[in-house]
């Protein structure tokens, strides 16, 4: 770890945030003198104090330990690393999509079932079959109430995870 390194990388996040040393002080309850130290590699902040430093200026911890940005290799690492887990989420989006779609086309069947046997004298005389048609007549609306729902709720979290991802690109 050097201490040089991470005094310079402080002082430049401050000086990005627009800070003097005195403010950075005061919102950290120490003394500016203290600010000075770490700036010039004389002395390291305490673990709770770099990480309220990692969160005021918005950087990654490890970046403050290494005493510089992340280098433009990890980020293409970062950024490959999404893609794939976008891709990953897309087929298992198709896969489950198509199990809905098949659930879907099954409760339309029994659907249609029911309406070609609803108007027959078969179904208008015997209870036995006009109770099956009555329950599967049921069976296929909570199907494809079912279906539609977890179909545009699945869809709607894809969609809400692909755009955090892109949106931190």
């Amino acid at each position: 770890m050097d201490q040089v390194k991470i005094g310079k990388f402080l002082a430049e996040l401050r000086k990005e945030n627009e800070m003097t040393q005195e403010q950075l002080a005061e919102n950290l309850n120490v003394a500016r003198r203290t600010i000075s130290r770490w700036e010039t590699g004389s002395n390291m902040p305490d673990i709770d104090i770099l990480i309220e430093l990692s969160d005021l200026y918005t950087v990654d911890l490890r970046e403050i330990l290494n005493g510089g940005r992340k280098s433009e290799k990890m980020k293409n690492e970062t950024k490959e690393t999404v893609l794939q887990a976008v891709d990953y989420t897309n087929t298992e989006s198709e896969k489950y999509n198509k199990r809905v779609r098949i659930c879907n086309s099954i409760a339309l069947l029994f659907l249609v079932v029911y309406m070609l046997f609803k108007d027959t004298t078969l179904y208008a005389q015997n209870e036995v079959v006009s109770l099956i048609t009555d329950v599967a007549q049921g069976v296929s609306l909570g199907m494809l109430l079912t279906g539609l729902v977890f179909s545009s709720r699945y869809g709607v979290k894809i969609r809400a995870f692909k755009q955090r991802i892109f949106k931190r690109q």
